[in-house]
């Protein structure tokens, strides 16, 4: 019994599987779609990335980190260590490059998203988050950005 609890924690704990594949949509500044290798006849994955928070599309910045994401990721090649899913039922994961690059922190770094906390847990971009901000990178240049999370309640999903 206690063998089958340490391997359902170890289970929750990892990722829910590797997928690497091609970008062949994105939706907005933290949800794209990977078609994955050696699977033709399989439809894209929809991945919200892990540890980004970007603007919606009809909030401010909301054009300008999706196309931000357009341009490093869109036909291009990318790992993801998928997570789990969220409560829209997308899988959460990384998003990294061929030359290994991590799509979070650079969309992040560049002001396009916020790094959120998670309850208690460290926000995984802090110290890019404060340094974009700094530098009033991208949506950090607005002092009225609102972050997403805090829209969404406000002003619900954009239709």
């Amino acid at each position: 019994m206690r063998s089958g609890v340490l391997l359902a924690a170890l289970l929750v704990a990892a990722p829910a599987h590797a997928l690497s594949g091609v970008v062949t949509h994105v939706s907005d500044g933290d949800t794209v779609w990977v078609k994955a290798d050696g699977e033709p006849d399989r439809k894209p994955v929809k991945l919200r990335i892990a540890g980004i928070d970007a603007p919606e599309r009809c909030q401010p910045w909301g054009a300008e980190s999706t196309e931000a994401l357009k341009a490093q990721v869109l036909h291009r090649h990318v790992d993801v260590p998928v997570r789990a899913p969220d409560e829209y039922g997308r899988r959460i994961g990384g998003l990294r490059l061929d030359d290994g690059r991590d799509v979070g922190a650079w969309m992040v770094a560049q002001g396009h998203a916020w790094s959120p906390r998670f309850k208690r847990h460290r926000a995984p971009y802090e110290q890019q988050q404060r340094e974009a901000q700094a530098r009033k990178a991208g949506l950090f240049a607005d002092p009225d950005a609102i972050e997403p999370w805090r829209f969404r309640k406000a002003h619900g999903p954009c239709g």
